[in-house]
Formats: structure tokens, C-alpha cells, sequence
């Protein structure tokens, strides 16, 4: 019996092509929670990205699910608790995005460094504010990347390039892991005591939940410079905005919220933050490997093949 995949949130056009030839595929993008929970009952396998949920619910609908696949690195918006319990596999493309999300998190440094954002706006409104965007450079500076793992090494190599000392904090890596991938390791304390500029890379957990909060900000030199590209929740954004109001951090780059969109926060209206809308791994070289390596991975739960990237 052919198998079925159903795709909720899109998929590169080559790696519908890679499933095609082994499966019947539906690509059914913006599938609401509910039109999902009614359908789910059809498939052997469910690829999605960030936007959809896989709930308790969905899992326990989903007979004859064998495998959930994310097309990206996070897996929060998966129950996998109730997967585990339900016997199904949940598998991501941990190597897809590493690059772009590094580079979107660069761009963030060099905007809060240089205040890129507020100099175009000013020009397209007919402003000339050379005297007012005196910035910082990034060289001769400490950067602090908490979570040294693929993206934050990446980060790490171009951080070193601009000439700055990079030190990596990651309680899952040993200490010559880390240097070897480039970085000083250090502890999270002397992380916090000394770097100019603080770059988070973890996945959200109950451990990692709001994890920079107003013990953490007052931990940090003053003025430090802080950048997330990783997940909204990480940060406790009321603390980020009272620590921007006082100047203990003098700016930040976000591309993820604890609530997305956010909406027209005080936090995302703050003229010493730079926001994008999460599109860190947005460009069109990391949708592509992401949508190649979570079909070739489904394809291997659904034949039985050995897995590389499961992760529940």
C-alpha cells in the first residue's frame, strides 16, 4: 500500500519531488488547527515547519501516523511527549538552516553596532542624521555565544573573521569541543561578566525558558549588546525592555518573539531594538535543504530505513 504524506505549511518544489515517486503527497498550506485535526486520520506521515501544531489531539487522530517531520531545526510546536507515547517518529533537518541563521544573526550585530535600520529609515524620509548615528565597531570586541553548537560555531567563525575574541558557552558540549570549533569556553557567569555582545542559540526548554531575565541582565556588563535568532520565550522580554530603558543593555537584534507577531510591542516599537519576523532561516538555500533532508528522512521512517536526525 502506497503511503501518504500530508504537507501543511510548503514545501520546496524538489522535495516534493523526491517524495512523489515513493508516496502520495497532498500539499495543503495554511491548514487551520481544526481542518488538520480532521484530516490527520488519512496520512502515514505529516511534514510541517513552524507554523503548524502537532498537539496531543492531532497525534492521538493520527491512526495510522508513523512519522512527523520538521523542515527546520525546532520541534517546540511538537508534542513529543504524546508522539513518543503514540509510537511516532519525529524527525528534523538540523544542518539545513545553520548558515543562513548565522548570517541573519551577523546582520543583526552589525545593525545594533551601526543603527542600519534607523539611517535607511531616516534617508527615505528625507533625514540626514550622520551626526546622530555615532555606532560601535565590532572589532576588538568580546562576543558571548551561549550554545555552541552548529549555528553558534558558524556564528563564531564569522565573529573571529571581524577580529573579535569569541567565547562559547554550552553546558551539552565538552570544553575542547568547543575549543576546537573556535571559541574560549567558558562558564555562563564569566560569559555574562565580560562580553561585549551576547548571542543565544538553545532550543526553548523548561530550562531555557526565559533564561535572560532581570538577575541575568544584572549580571552583564553595562551597555552589553544582546542578539536571538534562536527562540522567542528564551529572553523575558519584560526584562529586556526595562533593561533597555536603564541602559544596562544598550541594544538588541531580534528576529524571534514569545509571542508571534508580536504586534506593535514597546519592546519591538523601542528605538535601540532591531526586530525582523523571524526569518532567520528565510532565504532560498536553506528552504531548499531543509525541504531535501526532511523528505529524504520521512521517506526513511515510513520504509523502515535507519534515521539520522530523529529526535523523539
Amino acid at each position: 500500500m502506497t503511503s501518504s504524506i500530508l504537507i501543511t505549511d510548503g514545501l520546496d518544489a524538489s522535495a516534493i519531488d523526491l517524495l512523489r515517486p515513493h508516496a502520495q503527497v497532498d500539499d495543503k498550506p495554511g491548514l487551520s488547527a481544526e481542518e488538520l485535526l480532521a484530516i490527520i486520520p488519512n496520512y502515514d506521515g505529516l511534514i510541517i515547519r513552524g507554523r503548524s501544531k502537532v498537539t496531543a489531539a492531532v497525534l492521538e487522530a493520527g491512526k495510522r501516523l508513523k512519522v512527523v517531520g520538521r523542515a527546520g531545526v525546532g520541534v517546540d510546536n511538537i508534542d513529543l511527549t504524546a508522539a513518543k507515547a503514540a509510537g511516532v517518529a519525529v524527525v528534523n533537518a538540523p544542518l539545513s538552516t545553520s548558515i543562513s541563521v548565522a548570517e541573519l544573526t551577523f546582520g543583526l550585530l552589525l545593525s545594533v553596532c551601526r543603527e542600519i535600520p534607523r539611517a535607511d529609515a531616516g534617508m527615505k524620509n528625507g533625514q540626514w542624521l550622520k551626526k546622530e548615528l555615532e555606532g560601535v565597531e565590532l572589532y576588538g570586541r568580546t562576543l558571548g555565544v551561549i550554545g555552541y553548537g552548529r549555528i553558534g560555531a558558524e556564528l563564531g567563525k564569522r565573529a573571529a573573521a571581524f577580529g573579535m575574541t569569541v567565547l562559547g558557552y554550552d553546558p551539552l558540549i565538552p570544553a575542547e569541543e568547543i575549543t576546537r570549533r573556535g571559541a574560549q569556553p567558558v562558564s555562563l557567569q564569566e560569559l555574562y561578566a565580560v562580553a561585549d555582545f551576547i548571542s543565544l542559540h538553545m532550543p526553548l526548554t523548561s530550562e531555557t525558558r526565559q533564561m535572560l531575565n532581570e538577575t541575568a541582565f544584572k549580571k552583564m556588563k553595562r551597555g552589553v549588546r544582546i542578539v536571538c535568532a534562536a527562540r522567542g520565550g528564551i529572553i523575558d522580554e519584560e526584562a529586556l525592555l526595562a533593561a533597555l530603558n536603564s541602559g544596562q543593555v544598550a541594544a538588541a537584534g531580534l528576529d524571534v518573539f514569545a509571542t508571534e507577531p508580536p504586534g506593535v510591542t514597546p519592546l519591538v516599537a523601542h528605538p535601540r531594538v532591531v526586530c525582523t519576523p523571524h526569518v532567520g532561516a528565510q532565504t532560498a538555500e536553506a528552504q531548499q535543504r531543509a525541504g531535501d533532508d526532511i523528505a529524504a528522512e520521512v521517506l526513511s521512517a515510513l520504509q523502515g530505513n535507519p534515521l539520522r536526525w530523529r529526535v523523539a
